[in-house]
């Protein structure tokens, strides 16, 4: 057994930016880039796209990482997270995952290696790691504010320390993300991006905003 893959996983469609994962960025598609930099991480003993797409499959045995094909269930939006979670860490033969995605691609090798090393020399005090993005913002549930008082509203910049999950990097023990159904542990590690790193497609903005990152920071 494997001691740690990277699981990159694909989608066939998607909800908000048609075919988002094979988009032309900067050369290459959003897939061949993000294994191209997978294949200079060290530290990774294989790499693995779970697909339910043909697009996906032929780039992987281009670019000669392995694929694992996604049961059609696991890839609808019937599955829960939790179900999809659990699900790729049965069909992945490792003690540990890090799992990826291709829609955070202004991760660099030396943030991986660095994650990799921090969640080993960790590992006895924590179950997972997981990539964070700050966030200062004023934020409301059901009409209500959550981190501040309407009549005590302070400087954006001394809202408190908030910070929100961006799934650009989790780590994890296989057998563990199996059973609890789960890429963020109970006792989670976090590993702070800055803007630039943690930035995410998710919208055509999105995009075209990580092509000008990219331009003007690579």
């Amino acid at each position: 057994m494997k001691k740690i893959i990277a699981v990159v996983p694909v989608r066939k469609g998607s909800q908000r930016v048609k075919n988002k994962n094979f988009k032309k960025f900067c050369g290459k598609n959003l897939l061949e880039y993000k294994i191209d930099i997978l294949k200079k991480v060290r530290n990774i003993d294989d790499i693995i796209v779970n697909t339910d797409s043909k697009r996906a499959i032929l780039i992987a045995k281009k670019l000669k990482v392995n694929f694992f094909r996604r049961e059609n269930y696991f890839a609808s939006s019937k599955c829960t997270n939790s179900e999809f979670w659990s699900n790729i860490a049965s069909v992945t033969p490792s003690k540990y995952i890090l799992f990826t995605h291709c829609t955070s691609p202004m991760i660099k090798v030396k943030t991986y290696e660095q994650t990799i090393k921090k969640f080993f020399l960790n590992k006895n005090k924590f179950n997972s790691l997981n990539t964070v993005s700050d966030v200062k913002e004023f934020l409301f549930l059901k009409n209500k504010p959550l981190n501040f008082r309407i009549n005590k509203a302070p400087n954006s910049q001394n809202l408190p320390n908030i910070v929100k999950l961006n799934f650009a990097i989790s780590i994890l023990e296989t057998n563990f993300m199996e059973k609890k159904k789960t890429l963020i542990g109970t006792k989670p590690l976090f590993y702070k991006l800055d803007q630039i790193e943690g930035h995410d497609i998710n919208t055509p903005y999105e995009f075209e905003f990580a092509k000008h990152l990219f331009k003007n920071t690579r």
